[in-house]
């Protein structure tokens, strides 16, 4: 499965890039994380690899961030894996005057196993609905400075 999601930030391209790119701020605009460990690599750099780890009520998630490549603040690829899913991220940074910046993500997902197998082909809406909210909570963030609520 793949799409592509975009959303415009009102704040200059580099203070887009510096908010993203501190794991320091993932609590503020990513509901559900707990914590980040990084496992291998500089922090940031191509090749470094990080588990991350969710909750969400009850239930706890934990995946594996591995950065592919990293041109920041141009754009920076990401895969993602947990529990019989697989995603990557090709994300970029887009100027769109100096004080509006969109950030544009191409998101691709295969799933192993069959109740990941269905999962994803029967609610393929959840996915992109997930990658959506991200997005408009991390622009609340950025312009506001406020933390989302969990």
């Amino acid at each position: 499965m793949k799409y592509s999601e975009s959303i415009e930030v009102n704040l200059p391209r580099e203070q887009v890039a510096a908010l993203l790119k501190d794991p320091g701020n993932m609590a503020g605009w990513q509901k559900g994380f707990v914590a980040m460990e990084q496992l291998t690599g500089v922090p940031g750099e191509a090749g470094s690899t990080a588990k991350l780890d969710y909750a969400f009520g009850k239930r706890t998630m934990s995946m594996t961030e591995t950065l592919v490549s990293s041109d920041w603040p141009d754009s920076w690829v990401a895969t993602y894996e947990a529990g019989g899913v697989w995603n990557r991220q090709e994300n970029r940074l887009v100027a769109v005057s100096a004080e509006v910046t969109r950030w544009e993500s191409d998101c691709e997902f295969q799933f192993s196993g069959i109740p990941m197998k269905l999962m994803g082909w029967l609610m393929p809406g959840a996915f992109r609905k997930q990658t959506r909210a991200y997005m408009a909570d991390f622009k609340s963030f950025a312009e506001t400075g406020e933390a989302v609520k969990a």
